[in-house]
């Protein structure tokens, strides 16, 4: 009976050991160290997990190799069974090990995708998985860092907040040869209040009253958000009583209601007033006084010019040297002093300067009696003025109060724009003086030209006369009709300058 064999069977004695390594290796996934490949998860330990990709031996990936997130538990990265890719890192370490990297396999896989998102200038989103002391790191596939001062429009006092959250943030620099990815949230941000501000804009009105939030308080004024853009509270605007600080009248986080008083669009500037809200309780208490009223008042400071006299806790007015009295007076001190009652005539107002003039002899005349004179007093002996002390006189001549003087709000206006339109200005002064610069150097040149076109001229003339000189003299008229010759060629040219 013949013996009949299986052909699927192999016959290793029929096999040479060249023949079999081969047959082995044709089993084997073909690949070098920096190359990706596919494999299934078949162990996950506490240090390292197993992978298979079907070499002779699985290998291994260790936990720092897992994910960019620093001391990640493996079994909360990867599962069993689940497929991954890694890069090869050693095909053999001194273990005899296949060492594999997840983390830099996604690293490659994310760079190529966030260098594209920054070349088309298109955001990422990441999660913030450190808070280190320059700002923040986000895993955005890689470990992408976000400094501190481009997390918000201003900067953050306490990063930790943002631990744990999801942000969005554009790449404003790469670096493939340093691994740096750099991130902006700000950029973001300030493009989304661009829009906000135009927006916001287009809608205000002068007089519109808006509620808002204090963002920020400066010793001259108050900041506003107004829902996308911030409004200046200038400090006379604050409240109609003086104030020293804004710090007196608002507090950073406070609602407030305020009232448009101009809008700037070329300058996207928005001046608001909070006092404007509110009654005037100067205005309503002026109306306590009419024109030629005599009231009682308390002297609150005496200056070479006159006293000044408050009516009420609020309204002060001013009694010029000229109506102290019906006698002519060197000084106030002649007839008040500082704490002195007297009784005054209210002589003008003005509410929108508030301003009130006052006569001490008026009221004095009305009710028929006399004003003590201290005709004893001698005026100090003081130094020359200062211009400034002499400006301060001629102002307050003209009525104004010193509380005046310092809430006036067209003052205060123009001081701020001084200052806000001051690198504005100097811009514009050194365009103009590039110009003047350009211009005079144009002019100059045009001069060493026409120089150069007249000195052939002169130098004729100059020739002509030596020549005439060394020529015989024969009579004294030839000599000086030559010169008179040459010269007479000089100065028609000179006429056409």
């Amino acid at each position: 009976m013949t013996e009949i064999k299986n052909t699927s069977v192999i016959d290793f004695e029929d096999i040479s050991d060249e023949q079999m390594n081969q047959m082995i290796d044709g089993t084997l996934t073909d690949f070098d160290e920096g190359d990706l490949v596919d494999g299934i998860v078949v162990k996950i330990e506490h240090d390292e997990v197993l992978v298979d990709i079907g070499f002779k031996s699985e290998g291994v990936i260790p936990s720092r190799e897992l994910s960019i997130r620093k001391d990640a538990d493996p079994s909360e990265i990867v599962s069993l069974g689940e497929k991954i890719e890694a890069l090869v890192l050693q095909k053999e370490d001194k273990d005899g090990r296949l060492i594999l990297s997840k983390k830099r396999a996604e690293y490659e896989r994310a760079w190529i995708q966030v260098e594209d998102k920054f070349k088309a200038g298109e955001m990422v989103v990441g999660e913030v998985i450190e808070v280190v002391k320059g700002g923040l790191i986000l895993d955005i596939g890689l470990r992408g860092f976000l400094p501190a001062s481009l997390v918000d429009l201003r900067r953050v006092k306490d990063l930790d907040m943002y631990m744990g959250t999801e942000v969005e943030a554009r790449v404003i620099e790469m670096d493939r040869n340093r691994n740096n990815v750099v991130l902006s949230r700000r950029v973001l941000l300030e493009e989304g209040r661009k829009n906000e501000r135009a927006e916001v804009l287009e809608k205000l009105t002068k007089g519109m009253r808006l509620r808002g939030s204090v963002s920020s308080i400066v010793d001259f004024g108050a900041f506003v958000d107004l829902g996308g853009i911030d409004g200046l509270v200038h400090i006379s605007e604050l409240s109609w009583n003086h104030v020293n600080h804004p710090s007196e009248v608002v507090k950073v986080g406070d609602e407030v209601d305020v009232e448009v008083l101009d809008v700037d669009l070329s300058r996207e500037r928005i001046s608001l007033g909070l006092k404007q809200t509110t009654e005037d309780p100067w205005v309503s208490l002026v109306s306590s006084y009419p024109l030629g009223t005599i009231v009682d008042g308390k002297v609150t400071k005496t200056v070479p010019f006159g006293a000044f006299i408050e009516l009420s806790d609020s309204i002060e007015g001013l009694v010029h040297i000229s109506e102290m009295s019906l006698r002519h007076i060197d000084s106030p001190a002649q007839v008040v002093h500082v704490g002195d009652e007297v009784k005054v005539k209210v002589m003008e107002i003005n509410p929108e300067r508030r301003r009130i003039s006052l006569s001490m002899k008026s009221a004095a005349e009305d009710l028929g009696i006399d004003i003590p004179i201290d005709e004893s007093y001698v005026p100090e002996e003081k130094p020359a003025k200062k211009k400034a002390d002499v400006k301060d006189e001629e102002v307050a001549e003209e009525g104004v109060t010193d509380a005046a003087v310092e809430e006036t709000p067209e003052a205060a206006t123009e001081v701020e724009e001084v200052v806000t339109e001051a690198a504005e200005t100097a811009e514009e002064v050194a365009e103009e003086v590039e110009a003047a610069v350009e211009e005079i150097a144009a002019e100059a040149e045009a001069a060493e030209e026409v120089a150069a076109e007249e000195a052939p001229a002169e130098e004729a003339a100059a020739e002509a006369v030596e020549e005439a000189a060394e020529k015989p003299k024969k009579t004294t008229k030839t000599v000086k009709a030559k010169k008179e010759e040459a010269e007479a060629e000089v100065e028609p040219e000179a006429a056409a300058e």
